[in-house]
């Protein structure tokens, strides 16, 4: 939402009120991260709650997927619709809502399409969420005037390890399943009423108006796919998540495999690659305001194709944790920039935001199956090249994240 697409903008009316609408964004980054990684760790315990095998574990999980892409298109509607304050809000309380149908449906009824239905609503939820959450960043980003998005997409990372840890500690405890998940349903729920009020109810002006024919949507929305510039923006988000989810899901079994560690020692290159990415992210604002997002851009890749380089090559386990560092830095900062730069790039900022969005969540949740079939016939590391390549033309493309002059207000 540009400066002319608003009504009656309250945003920036002082410092103080900027300041919470800033961090009320962040929470919301936060609340996001918790969510999508706290059921990882409880993977076990729902399969034995549901009494199925790990490939129906795998289906019901699609429904996340599905959901997401759901969400990501619907997006800019709801946004229109509602508003920024309503649309976080709503997200978020259906996303709680979400969590107490997994819970419910896997720990007291026992039906497995009780957990799809609440797999699928999380799923619609985070998806239109990471578009609402890039748009109001984005927004705030501009009222400051300074760089603020890898900061936000920081606390998303810092988050995720927040929710991943409290899942582990919930199995490891011997805390019920439902009990976990219908307590961060309440807990979410509250942290929704009391984080978004920060955030100003300003409505898109496209939302006073007769609402558009479906068609038309849809032909507007699409309409995105054919901006070449976007594309290229797609394209750079491509490279670094692909990168980032490949990491997620193979990283640990390559050093433990390929570069035969033990399993501790694999573990911990992964926690060098998590705390690297975040590290990175936290001060990459201030790099960004000093050098350009361009050049943030290509430094940050550049530093993941050498990283990688050097896991894919090295032997020695120094050189290895050396280059998944670099490699976690080289993931960092393409997707919170590149989600500015969408948002920036032309009308309409939320569709906008969900058409590179939707590129990017297509790397992070197909690209390691890709990575995953190749290393059956050609070895882990060297499927991981791939990954490189990718990313070696995220550096390529990254021009397209140049930062647009605002249009001067008479």
């Amino acid at each position: 939402m540009t400066a002319g697409q608003t009504v009656a903008s309250p945003r920036a009316a002082d410092r103080a009120s900027l300041a919470r609408w800033r961090w009320a964004v962040t929470a919301a980054f936060a609340l996001g991260g918790i969510t999508v990684s706290t059921w990882g760790p409880r993977l076990p315990d729902l399969r034995a709650d549901l009494h199925v095998r790990d490939a129906a574990i795998g289906l019901i999980l699609s429904a996340f997927t599905v959901g997401s892409i759901t969400g990501l298109s619907a997006a800019s509607t709801l946004l229109a619709r509602l508003g920024g304050r309503g649309a976080l809000r709503s997200l978020l309380l259906l996303v709680a809502l979400g969590l107490a149908v997994i819970g419910a449906g896997a720990g007291i009824a026992h039906e497995i399409i009780l957990v799809v239905l609440g797999f699928a609503a999380v799923g619609f939820g985070i998806g239109a969420l990471d578009v609402s959450i890039n748009v109001e960043g984005a927004e705030v980003e501009r009222a400051y005037g300074t760089t603020l998005m890898p900061l936000m997409h920081a606390a998303w990372s810092a988050g995720a390890v927040v929710g991943a840890a409290t899942g582990a500690a919930c199995a490891a405890l011997g805390v019920s399943l439902q009990a976990q998940f219908l307590a961060e349903a309440v807990l979410l729920a509250l942290a929704a009423g009391i984080a978004t009020r920060a955030v100003p109810d300003a409505v898109p002006a496209e939302a006073t108006g007769e609402r558009l024919p479906l068609a038309q949507r849809l032909r507007t929305w699409a309409s995105g796919w054919t901006d070449l510039r976007l594309l290229l923006i797609g394209l750079v988000m491509l490279g670094v998540e692909l990168g980032e989810g490949s990491a997620n899901n193979w990283l640990t079994l390559a050093v433990r495999d390929e570069h035969h560690q033990r399993e501790a020692v694999a573990a911990l290159f992964f926690v060098a690659f998590a705390a690297g990415e975040t590290i990175a992210r936290v001060v990459g604002g201030p790099l960004v305001d000093r050098v350009g997002r361009v050049r943030a851009v290509r430094a940050t890749t550049a530093a993941g194709v050498v990283g990688m380089l050097l896991f894919i090559l090295a032997a020695p386990a120094w050189l290895v944790l050396i280059g998944t560092v670099l490699w976690a830095v080289g993931v960092s900062m393409g997707f919170p920039l590149g989600m500015s730069a969408a948002a920036e790039s032309g009308p309409n900022p939320a569709a906008r935001v969900s058409v590179v969005a939707s590129i990017g969540y297509v790397a992070n949740l197909a690209g390691p199956p890709v990575v995953g079939a190749l290393s059956q016939a050609f070895g882990l590391l060297d499927a991981l090249w791939l990954v490189l390549v990718l990313m070696a033309v995220a550096f390529v493309v990254s021009g397209a994240l140049h930062r647009d002059e605002p249009a001067r207000t008479p």
